[in-house]
């Protein structure tokens, strides 16, 4: 029966809906983004081509030669210096690399943490999106309504004072108590 509820709670959870929409709506956020990104493309595009246009490609060649042999010289340095510190006891070693996949088990485990409440924070947004779609968020307003002006409605306690005292009178009847099941007994085999 396990089985069949994880699978039933699972079939019924809108959390999974309620995140595509979220995603949605936070993509069609973004995309009314896009129209004023491409006007400032084109406004700054001119005077960028121009810049291009008056690079000279032997200073561009020149400044790209000397970043790759700083480059190199750097990698160079750390590799040496790693190669020089490596200390050749395995079980040092051993033990660092457990520590190692410790560390990223718990690094792991945090980012699962971090991914399941953004999944939480945008199924959340879908929801209220969704509710926005259906008109709901005007029905939690008329509730909230409701809730803050409660002289709307009698309160059950100002009902129950309206009852006629005969049906206050009336004495509550008592559940009859429940007698204990005898246990069977099986016949020994003895005999």
């Amino acid at each position: 029966m396990a089985i069949t509820d994880d699978l039933r709670k699972t079939l019924t959870d809108p959390t999974p809906l309620y995140f595509a929409a979220g995603t949605a709506d936070l993509a069609v956020q973004q995309a009314k983004k896009v129209p004023a990104l491409i006007e400032k493309i084109q406004a700054e595009a001119p005077s960028r081509i121009e810049a291009v246009r008056n690079t000279d490609p032997k200073a561009v060649q020149e400044k790209v030669t000397a970043q790759a042999k700083e480059a190199q010289a750097t990698v160079t340095a750390k590799v040496n210096e790693v190669f020089g510190t490596i200390d050749t006891d395995l079980k040092k070693l051993g033990e660092t690399a457990q520590d190692l996949a410790l560390r990223s088990v718990g690094v792991a485990a945090e980012y699962a943490v971090k991914a399941r409440e953004a999944y939480e924070k945008v199924a959340e947004h879908g929801e209220q999106t969704v509710r926005a779609w259906r008109g709901e968020a005007a029905d939690e307003i008329a509730e909230i309504a409701v809730a803050v002006e409660p002289d709307a409605e009698p309160k059950a306690e100002d009902k129950a004072e309206e009852r006629p005292a005969e049906a206050k009178a009336a004495p509550a009847k008592k559940a009859a108590p429940r007698k204990p099941v005898a246990k069977k007994t099986a016949p020994s085999a003895d005999k």
